[in-house]
């Protein structure tokens, strides 16, 4: 058996519904019709790139080395003098691999053969088997495509990636293909915009060839084909400089792209745009935790809190918990020890959770989160606030409102990023029926490892639906 994973970058599960249902996306209606869909939670961030990992690691991304798009190596291990800051927007996109945890083995590194198409993460995929792979030209495209907002290039971009799949389909144990332009539409025209559906139907004339001519050589009973995305998107209409809420503060401060500072004392580091990693007394090496910040740095925590921009802030105590603050619905207390979670309401329920958790499974927890505003928030939030690379602070922003006003070249008209419902969300379109529900994005790589044959490593954070 072989599997194909194919990722429509930033779609909704009620856009990618709604396609359907007006006769734009005839394959996929029939893989709707015939595996069924889902909707499944991704990661937090819900952003590209990190939210990649859960799919061809079975991880989420904190722990395996990439919290955000941005972030700051307050260790001075990974990252380079002078500002020890990382971006993968732009030339240091080429560090995810080494970026990510060298204990953590891809799919591609765990199944030889297998192909990826504009994959953020490459680790084990043989140069020949790196479709679309960066490359000078490639960079090139990209760059102008990013800086000059010229939209109609994804456009062409993704069918060059839906030829390429649909030549090597079927040839390879697993393939995995990102198809990006419908985030990047998404992004300038909002999640409901005609080229975002001209997007879809490139997906969907991608998914149409790969089964015709798989039927054609018998071999469509022997593929599993998944249709998902990383993140969902909301609209956004106010745009936090966040990086000057801080410096207004009255601290010195790092931040993309200015990243040259004089002895800065806190980074701010935005991705998505509507979640941020804000990192405080930078002269130490070590995370400060809550109890351990300056007094400046425990007083930034109530300004953050105070901007209607911010929903919920997250504040890691040690090793185990991390304090939820939400301006309008008190705080609570998440802790992850080993495999089970605990939810404690203080004086609120910023999860609205409307109960308190006591040592619950991960499944539990999902359970207990899905009908609320902020799916799998519990266990998102305990996985991400331990993270060695993650923030002091981190912030999840409020419904339109993100937290980058400046050097976006395209005005962002939707946005995602935070725990919010609408970008935790993505749809799952499966060409045949599962074993059991799929819960997680990150649920696909072992379920792939299964249908191939191959053995699941211990310790990932997804299930098997099969």
């Amino acid at each position: 058996m072989n599997v194909i994973v194919l990722l429509a970058d930033g779609v909704r599960p009620d856009t990618l519904g709604g396609a359907i249902d007006a006769g734009a996306l005839p394959a996929l209606a029939r893989l709707r019709a015939e595996g069924g869909r889902h909707e499944i939670t991704s990661t937090f961030p819900s952003v590209t790139g990190p939210a990649y990992a859960p799919f061809l690691v079975g991880r989420y991304p904190g722990p395996v080395g990439l919290p955000g798009i941005r972030w700051y190596d307050r260790s001075r291990t990974t990252c380079r003098f002078p500002d020890y800051a990382r971006s993968y927007v732009g030339y240091q996109l080429a560090y995810v691999n080494s970026d990510l945890d060298a204990a953590s083995p891809t799919i591609f590194e765990l199944v030889p053969g297998s192909v990826g198409a504009l994959s953020v993460i490459t680790r084990g995929l043989a140069a020949r088997d790196r479709l679309m792979a960066l490359s000078p030209r490639s960079a090139l495209r990209a760059a102008l495509t990013h800086f000059a907002g010229t939209l109609d290039t994804m456009l062409n971009v993704d069918r060059e990636i839906g030829d390429a799949v649909a030549a090597r389909a079927g040839r390879t144990p697993y393939l995995f293909a990102a198809f990006g332009a419908a985030d990047k539409m998404a992004h300038a025209e909002g999640h409901t915009a005609s080229r975002v559906i001209d997007a879809l139907r490139i997906v969907d004339a991608t998914v149409a060839q790969v089964r015709h001519d798989l039927e054609r050589r018998g071999e469509w009973e022997q593929t599993r084909l998944w249709v998902s995305s990383d993140h969902g998107h909301s609209a956004v209409t106010r745009h936090e400089d966040l990086a000057r809420v801080v410096a207004d503060c009255g601290f010195r401060v790092l931040a993309h792209p200015l990243v040259l500072r004089i002895r800065p004392e806190v980074a701010v580091m935005v991705s998505g745009n509507a979640m941020a990693h804000v990192y405080v007394d930078l002269a130490s090496r070590a995370r400060p935790f809550l109890g351990g910040m300056t007094e400046r740095s425990r007083a930034l925590v109530d300004q953050l809190l105070a901007r209607p921009s911010v929903d919920l802030l997250l504040a890691t105590n040690d090793g185990t918990t991390c304090t939820v603050y939400s301006q309008t619905r008190g705080h609570a207390v998440v802790e992850r020890e080993g495999g089970r979670f605990s939810y404690r309401r203080h004086d609120g329920d910023p999860l609205a959770i409307g109960t308190d958790l006591a040592d619950v499974s991960s499944s539990s927890a999902s359970d207990a989160c899905l009908a609320t505003p902020y799916p799998d928030s519990v266990v998102q939030i305990a996985h991400l606030a331990q993270a060695d690379r993650s923030g002091d602070i981190i912030l999840s922003a409020a419904r339109g409102w993100d937290f980058r006003a400046r050097f976006e070249p395209t005005p962002h008209v939707s946005t995602h990023g935070t725990l919010l419902r609408d970008h935790m969300l993505v749809p799952l379109l499966a060409s045949h029926p599962p074993g059991r529900t799929p819960r997680r994005t990150a649920d696909l790589m072992p379920s792939a490892l299964a249908a191939i044959g191959r053995s699941v490593p211990a310790g990932l954070d997804g299930e098997s639906f099969f």
